[in-house]
């Protein structure tokens, strides 16, 4: 065991026993887990059920329990046929697109502008055909001559530039929306936006209510932690949550990071956008994520 696992170990072990006894997920009653939660859940297709076809993979989902779905640009080859065959699946089985990503060109790097503002132009085609209201938006890699104000500065135009290419936009009756994500310096160490907090600080400098961060629990306690306090100051910019635990990418309860707190704290602070899982289970997919959903109503009535 290297002094990094050691350490993990060790924080997972605190964590266990500082935190309150709550319901476990096991015990939560089926009428009890219908129920709705304050944030709606979602499940982040990327990680789950990839050997299967598109309509039987949201099929598991359904399976699952959860009603929203987000993607990663899986319709970019779709024929006319295929979309229609993954809206019937959607709509038969009640699931709602609520996000996806996908495009090549990120906010960071001003020389990419205009290919980052067409590809925005030309992914509002099957986001509507899809009604998938949400783009979850890249920095993209430093680029190399750029100083970090001058990058931080192209983020901001970047994203000032799409809302005003998508606002007063809507698909499906929602406002069309811009996430920005961060990356982990381990997943990329060339990526630019590393940091939730420099994230948060460049939606709050864009100010416009179509632009938002994607706050990734799993990125962010890697590159910083600290996850609850940013929370706690910058949730009116925050519009999508992603879960997954520390170290792995598996699912909540399996390393680290305290989720019971997190989503104690998303309904203390009145959070409503959504949440999604994007781990990759440690064993059955479908049981992984309904167990992961039990775990938010347990937490919750904790």
């Amino acid at each position: 065991m290297d002094r990094r696992t050691f350490a993990q170990a060790l924080a997972t072990a605190a964590l266990a026993a500082a935190a309150p006894a709550l319901p476990a997920a096991e015990n939560i009653s089926p009428e009890a887990a219908s129920g709705e939660t304050p944030f709606p859940l979602s499940v982040m297709l990327w990680t789950v059920f990839n050997d299967l076809p598109f309509e039987q993979r949201l099929a598991k989902v359904a399976e699952a329990g959860y009603k929203n779905v987000q993607l990663v640009g899986e319709y970019g080859k779709w024929t006319d046929a295929e979309f229609e065959a993954a809206n019937a699946a959607r709509k038969k089985l009640g699931i709602h697109f609520d996000a996806t990503a996908g495009m090549r060109h990120g906010v960071g790097d001003p020389a990419s502008r205009d290919a980052y503002l067409a590809d925005l132009e030309q992914a509002l085609v099957p986001m509507k055909t899809l009604e998938c209201p949400a783009m979850i938006v890249m920095s993209g890699n430093v680029v190399e001559g750029l100083s970090r104000k001058e990058q931080h500065q192209s983020c901001i135009d970047g994203l000032k530039r799409g809302a005003a290419l998508v606002e007063g936009k809507q698909i499906g009756g929602e406002p069309v929306r811009l996430l920005l994500e961060c990356i982990d310096p381990e997943e990329n160490p060339r990526y630019y936006l590393q940091s939730a907090a420099e994230g948060m600080d460049i939606v709050r400098a864009v100010n416009h209510p179509q632009v938002q961060f994607l706050y990734d629990m799993f990125h962010e306690q890697i590159a910083e932690g600290n996850l609850i306090e940013k929370l706690e100051k910058n949730i009116d910019v925050v519009g999508l949550i992603h879960v997954a635990d520390v170290p792995g990418r598996h699912e909540p309860g399996t390393g680290e990071i305290n989720y019971d707190s997190v989503y104690r704290k998303l309904a203390e602070l009145k959070y409503q956008h959504n949440v999604a899982m994007e781990f990759k289970p440690l064993g059955d997919a479908v049981a992984a994520l309904k167990k992961a959903r039990l775990g938010v109503h347990a937490a919750l009535r904790g």
